[in-house]
This record gives C-alpha cells, structure tokens and sequence, in this order.
C-alpha cells in the first residue's frame, strides 16, 4: 500500500484538490453524522458531502437496499435502459414527491451531476423558446460546466472558464446591495421599456437560498414576484434546488414555501441519499420537446443511485415528519447562532439560513475560516462559502440527533471564542471561556420527535 502524504506534494492527485487541504487527514469510516479517520479520530459532520449527505453516512436502511441489490446481481450500468430499479425509483418519486403536491412534471435523467442538470435546463429553455439569452443572479453557483459557469456569479469560479462566458443577464439577488435594488422589479421595467435594450431571454435559473454564494435567502415575496415577472413576460423560471432540494430547507422542494411552481426543476446531491451520483431535471410535460438522444450522457442510468434514492423517498417522505423535524431544528439553531453573534460584538457576525442550512456571515473574511480551521482541530467539520469565504456554512444531516446538534454548536461556540481569544483580548461582552459562551448561546433541542 502507497503511504498516505497529508501535504501538498500528495501523489499523484492534481493540484485542483481543496476540502482535504482543510482537512488533511485520511478519513477510514462514517456512519450518521460522524467520521473516523486513520488514527481513530472522530469528527462530527457538519459539511455533509456539501449537502449530499442530507440522511447521512451508511443509513442501514439504505445500506440494506443497496447490499440486497448487488447480491441479487442487479444491473448496474443501463444507460436510459428500462430497469427495475429505474422503474421502482421513478414510482417513489411520484408516490412519495410529485403527486402529493400536485406536480406534473416529467423526469429527466440528465447525467449523474447537479451541473449535468443545469446544462439540460438551460439548453431545454432555449430549445422550447427559441431565445438565446438567460438571466441568472449575483452570489449565484449553478456548476462548473461551461454553459453552468455563464449563470454562475463567482469570479474566481468563473476565471476557470477560459473562454467569455455569454448570454446572460445579471441581476441583484434578493438582499443584494442592502436591498437597494428589487431584481424582479428591475427585470420587469426593463421588458417593459422600449429602451433598456435587453432582448427578451429565454428563462430566468434562480436558487432560493444560494449556498456556495454565502448563504443568502431569497424571502417568500421576492420569489413570488420573481414568478410572476416570469409568467408575465413568457419567460420559463429555473429553480436550481441541487444544494436546497431533498429537504434542507424543510419540504422536499425549497420553493414550496413560496407556494411557487418553477417550468423547470434541477435535483442532484442528496437525492441518492446515500452520495451515489444521481441527477434529475424536472420538466412540465409540454416543455418536453426533446428528440429522442438529443441530450444524453453515458452515466445518466445510475442503477445503483436508484436503488437507495427510492429506499430514501419511502424511508424519509411517506409523511411530513422529517419536514416538520427539520423546521423544528433550525428554529433551534437560529436561536443558537444569534446568541452567539451577540456575544461576539465587532464581528459584524450575521446569521440567516433555513431549515437545516445556515451561515454565520463575518465583516472580516479570514475570521470564517479561522473559526472553521479551529473547529476541526475540535472534532466538527465546517466548511465555509461566499464569494471570499466570509461565511461559516453549516449542513449537518437531517438525521443527525439532537444531541449531536447540540454537540456541534457548542463546538463552533467554543471555536469562535478561543479564536477571537488569539487574535487578542476579546472584545466587550466576549465572555472569557468557552463554557460561558455555550451557556448564553445554550437553547434546548428538546426530545427527538
């Protein structure tokens, strides 16, 4: 066996790896919210595959389905083949997702990635209306295939591209700026106008609550009226829900709190449930206009991925409980990270998030990934995002217990008061230990329900 190299002439992995220069250790097992590495270490998950792992690590009743599977020879590999497990994963979704909210969409497999999707959106909506032009948001992150990067906001992100990134409008998302500008109003004047010069697009992708862009919420209204715009001006509304879908802001789809119907949906990440690849692009059936072969793609019939996405659709939505859960939690965690940001004045600490997705936002933007880099050191995986990494994103599993939630606060609780402590003497209301922090931040979780 080739000896396991931490550091940065690790071989013979390119140089383009990030998390695990974060997190340089060698990681053996997992199982719920929690992670083993090669020296017995074991660290609490609060990174969670980047919300792939929304049931987290080897769930037994997916590690069942998918053990029972392959020992029965299942097919594996099968394109866009009819199988039994694409027949028994396509019957979930519709039992347990679709039809008990009304939705008729049809299901695409786009390929196994949340940016395979995004592509097939983007292509379908310029297909479906002839227009070449989409219009996408500040703080956005749809992917890093080219077509996913032209809507993605990020400037470093964007640089890898290489070539000009084209055909698409920019807006304020919701909150950008202070608020100074509506998105959606801004967009629907300028279709009004027979001056703003901006030809009419095809779609408008938006995420309902940006993830990689910093954690940044779009309220009910905006979304609402970002909707109508759409409808008005006959353009198709995208909702990305690679990140947000599968539950991580509460219901299954992030934008039913809107009460919002996108023409066109993007699922990835933690729809497997179990970090098998699996993708989806959701479609209203007349937009379905698609020449048999005409977007395909060699891993677009994950057999394996279906098998556990269907054991987590019957596990997890056959009612509203996990919903209702994870509502319940992030009251609990909000409450939680306002505490701490009042306890730590001169941060210009910022808390929003929803469901079970949430960010601590910094005015200094090195602090987040100090606090990240200290919290790891203490057995808690965090990871930070926004467009200079200014902010603590926090994506536990769904599953993870109360006291494991409780658990991981106390530890960033206790990562954000020593790390200020190095940094100097603490300011004014910083208490002067960890166990004082964590005892104003403290707010019960309650019984597992």
């Amino acid at each position: 066996m080739v000896p396991f190299t931490s550091g940065p002439d690790a071989a013979p992995e390119s140089g383009v790896r990030s998390y695990s220069r974060d997190w340089p250790v060698q990681f053996t097992r997992a199982r719920g919210a929690r992670l083993s590495d090669d020296q017995g270490r074991s660290y609490l998950d609060f990174f969670a595959g980047a919300g792939t792992l929304n049931y987290g690590h080897n769930h037994p009743v997916l590690k069942r389905a998918l053990r029972d599977y392959l020992d029965e020879d299942g097919i594996t590999h099968s394109l866009d083949l009819f199988t039994a497990a694409r027949t028994g994963f396509l019957t979930a979704l519709q039992r347990h997702v679709l039809a008990p909210r009304g939705l008729d969409y049809r299901v695409q497999f786009p390929g196994p990635t949340g940016t395979n999707s995004v592509e097939a959106a983007l292509k379908l909506a310029r297909k479906v209306t002839g227009r070449s032009t989409v219009v996408a948001f500040t703080g956005a992150f749809h992917g890093m295939s080219l077509g996913s990067l032209a809507v993605t906001g990020n400037d470093a992100k964007r640089a890898g591209a290489g070539i000009p990134l084209a055909g698409v409008h920019r807006l304020p998302y919701d909150g950008f700026a202070d608020g100074t500008v509506s998105g959606p109003a801004l967009l629907d004047a300028m279709l009004r106008s027979g001056n703003s010069g901006l030809d009419r697009p095809a779609a408008v992708i938006v995420e309902t609550v940006q993830g990689e862009g910093g954690v940044n919420v779009a309220s009910a209204r905006w979304l609402g009226e970002l909707s109508d715009v759409c409808h008005r001006h006959g353009m198709l509304l995208i909702v990305d829900d690679v990140q947000m879908g599968c539950g991580r802001t509460g219901p299954f789809f992030s934008f039913e709190a809107a009460g919002v119907v996108p023409d066109i949906v993007c699922l990835s990440k933690a729809l497997s449930g179990y970090g098998l690849p699996l993708a989806l692009t959701l479609l209203r059936p007349e937009l379905d206009v698609w020449e048999p072969g005409e977007h395909n793609g060699t891993f677009r019939g994950n057999n394996l991925a279906f098998v556990t996405a269907a054991a987590a659709l019957t596990e997890f939505w056959r009612d509203s409980g996990l919903e209702k859960r994870t509502l319940r939690r992030g009251e609990v965690v909000h409450e939680r990270l306002l505490a701490m940001a009042r306890t730590a004045p001169g941060t210009g600490a910022q808390v929003r998030g929803r469901g079970l997705v949430w960010g601590l936002h910094f005015a200094d933007a090195s602090l987040a990934g100090r606090v990240a880099r200290r919290a790891f050191t203490r057995g808690l995986l965090v990871e930070t995002s926004g467009a200079y990494g200014e902010v603590l994103k926090l994506l536990p599993p769904l599953t993870a217990s109360d006291q494991e939630l409780d658990e991981g606060l106390t530890i960033l609780a206790e990562s954000i008061t020593a790390t200020l402590a190095q940094d100097g003497p603490p300011p004014d209301g910083i208490p002067s230990d960890a166990t004082a922090l964590t005892a104003i931040a403290a707010t019960p979780f309650g019984e597992n329900e």
